[in-house]
């Protein structure tokens, strides 16, 4: 069950490295390839949301269907292993929210940046007409 977290944790260190390259200034001559690069992997990256909501499903049934360790009958070794258990739900779902933001933050600042090329195009169009 580990690997589909490994998985998760690359596509949010492409899409946190993505959207980094995108909003550096100074990168305008890579900017062009960059966006086209980032808008063709938007759609394959879509693919993050329901595996993300997957493995929520699956964090909320392991803490549902886990034994509690919260009595006197708990060795110092169960217990360890409760907190332990409760410990990686907790940075798995940290990687889930942190993968989502980062595909939210990566589409929105994707399209922003079309955008103000749009822009920038239409404003040269006009000076030149002038």
């Amino acid at each position: 069950m580990a690997l589909e977290w490994v998985v998760l944790g690359y596509a949010a260190g492409a899409e946190a490295i993505m959207l980094l390259l995108l909003t550096l200034p100074g990168l305008d001559p890579l900017r062009k390839g960059l966006i086209s690069v980032t808008r063709s992997l938007l759609k394959p990256f879509l693919s993050i949301v329901p595996f993300c909501l997957f493995l929520l499903m699956d964090i909320y049934w392991k803490y549902e269907t886990r034994p509690s360790c919260e009595s006197e009958s708990c060795s110092p070794s169960e217990h360890l292993r409760h907190q332990k258990s409760i410990m990686k739900s907790q940075r798995n779902a940290l990687l889930i929210a942190s993968a989502l933001v980062f595909y939210w933050l990566l589409y929105s600042v994707t399209g922003l940046v079309v955008k103000i090329d749009q822009l920038n195009k239409r404003i040269e169009k006009l000076k030149a007409q002038d």
